[in-house]
């Protein structure tokens, strides 16, 4: 198939524990540490205290209790919902509860009760194919049509396209006489949530759902391309602007210029609805390293296609027909075949990075699995009788997709801290235990979106969660060990904030559970030598993505 050459755009384009004469002043202590973390306009105060008892344990958990109301008290959460769990992991004792049976919008801490149903339904060992099939096999180094088939994988970036083709022609083919057919039907057509919003389509966090599908970058966002701003010889001069990899399916537009050297580089890249056009805007400096953005693409299977088709020809093998879309007959030969990792090794990119798109693609291969349909109702039913299986009540519960894009989804803390509790009995739950972000951890594979939260604490290394976030939702949820060595499970579901994001909230119950003992109540006193902001809400997607946890607006 002749391809016009590909070209690159020239654009102008910690506190210490002090005597404790008396227990109520103790108490005091506490409570002003745990504020400690709540970074605030202003002076924010917190009181709480413990009722009196003569048992040492009984003493801990009420300063423990007073301690965690003290710190949902802070009037930034004043019109704001908060529903927090806190239970012993061992036996299931509830140690705190704030509003815990009613139902929240989770956003990614969704993908806890996804995680948690694939490795029931799929299995730790599960793996993605990607094959390249004929008819027959090659005559005279010729096949008639020759069909992409996909079954999801979310790993499959350009280089594995490459491969694929290279099986190909080393399997003989030299010639296809007819069409390279991409064959997406493991899954079905519907491409998008039916609840996501309409304007976070363009961006990578929320792309198509297709079961051909390409990964592009190294967190395996699929669905996506990365576009590719490169500075000019000097400030003034227009920068270079195209696509990695360089593709026909995507056109770039827009103007993005070089900047004075030193300067912050800056690139806004968004797609115009029902296309493949995309914009970009912004400056890179000059001298400095090229600035790179990603955009959801139209139609995934549509650009795996092309990318194999450009591969073929790279390899040799000339195609006399078109790119389309169709379905495999049976009673193919199989020419090229390429298996992704297993599931075990792609949770962590799902969880400890949020990955949106893997989140919808395990919810309709679960359906695949289960009742030979790959879409979002079937899925979801699936991970439903997962769920329930696992033991986790699933009345009542809301499900509309396996991200936590729709606001649509509902779920409790008591929900979640169940699930939680009964993953510890199940025979994969190390692998869903790896995949969790870990507070503190500075490398993005082990601390994901954790990785900049309650460093310099007794929750960092400590605190394995998942976190969540919406604009006006927040969440985190998960597991930590007390100064006591006991595991506690934990659940906090913050909706309706407005103007900013309550991470340090969250981080205080995590810090305070942290410090916990049931015998000695001074111990818990969240002591904070890098304590995390509320942070305030800006209203637009584009912004660096390690500077959030996943988007402004999207789910993580």
């Amino acid at each position: 198939m002749d391809r016009a050459p590909r070209t690159v755009l020239n654009a102008a384009m910690a506190t210490t524990s002090p005597s404790r004469p008396a227990r109520a002043a103790g108490r005091r202590r506490s409570t002003a540490a745990a504020a400690a973390l709540l970074v605030l306009a202003g002076t924010v105060g917190l009181a709480g205290s413990a009722t009196a008892t003569a048992d040492p344990a009984e003493a801990g958990t009420a300063d423990l209790r007073a301690d965690l109301a003290a710190i949902l008290a802070d009037p930034a959460l004043a019109a704001a919902r908060a529903g927090v769990l806190v239970r012993s992991a061992e036996t299931g004792e509830v140690l705190y509860d704030n509003d815990a049976s009613s139902g929240y919008v989770p956003a990614s801490n969704e993908k806890l009760l996804i995680a948690a149903a694939a490795l029931d339904v799929l299995g730790p060992d599960h793996t993605f194919t990607t094959s390249a099939l004929a008819e027959s096999a090659p005559r005279r180094g010729r096949v008639e049509d020759l069909y992409l088939v996909g079954t999801g994988d979310p790993s499959t970036d350009a280089a594995a396209y490459g491969e694929l083709a290279a099986q190909v022609a080393e399997a003989g083919v030299r010639r296809v006489t007819g069409d390279v057919v991409a064959d997406d039907s493991w899954f079905d057509s519907v491409r998008l949530g039916t609840d996501w919003a309409w304007d976070d389509e363009p961006y990578y966090y929320s792309a198509q759902i297709s079961a051909l599908t390409v990964a592009a970058n190294d967190d395996l966002d699929t669905g996506a391309i990365t576009v590719v701003a490169e500075p000019g010889a000097a400030a003034g001069e227009p920068a270079r602007v195209g696509t990695d990899p360089a593709t026909d399916y995507v056109t770039v537009t827009g103007e993005v210029a070089t900047g004075a050297p030193g300067s912050a580089p800056s690139l806004s890249v968004t797609r115009e609805h029902g296309t493949n056009t995309v914009s970009v805007s912004g400056s890179v400096p000059a001298g400095g390293s090229a600035a790179t953005g990603l955009a959801s693409v139209w139609e995934p299977t549509g650009y795996a296609a092309e990318l194999f088709a450009d591969a073929l020809a790279e390899h040799g093998v000339r195609v006399d027909g078109e790119v389309r879309r169709g379905t495999a007959p049976e009673g193919t030969a199989e020419l090229a075949v390429r298996e992704s990792a297993p599931l075990s090794e792609l949770l962590p990119y799902f969880m400890k990075l949020s990955n949106n798109g893997h989140a919808e693609i395990l919810v309709k291969a679960m359906g695949r699995e289960v009742s030979g349909e790959g879409s979002w109702p079937a899925g979801l039913a699936a991970t439903r009788a997962a769920l329930e299986r696992i033991g986790m009540p699933v009345t009542p519960l809301q499900l509309r997709d396996g991200s936590g894009l729709s606001r649509a989804n509902l779920v409790s803390p008591e929900q979640i801290t169940e699930l939680l509790i009964a993953i510890d009995a199940q025979p994969w739950a190390e692998h869903l235990h790896a995949s969790l972000p870990v507070a503190g951890e500075a490398d993005r594979m082990v601390g994901g979106t954790l990785r900049n939260r309650m460093r310099g604490t007794a929750a960092a290394g400590n605190v394995t969660a998942k976190t969540g976030t919406l604009t006006s939702v927040s969440a985190l949820s998960g597991y930590v060990t007390s100064a006591d060595g006991e595991r506690l499970v934990f659940s906090v579901l913050n909706n309706n904030h407005i103007g900013f994001t309550p991470t340090a909230i969250q981080d205080a119950i995590a810090v305070r559970l942290a410090e916990f003992s049931r015998t000695e109540p001074t111990a818990g006193r969240p002591s904070v030598a890098e304590p995390s902001p509320l942070r305030a809400t800006r209203p637009l997607p584009g912004v660096d993505a390690d500077s959030v946890e996943c988007s402004w607006i999207g789910a993580c």
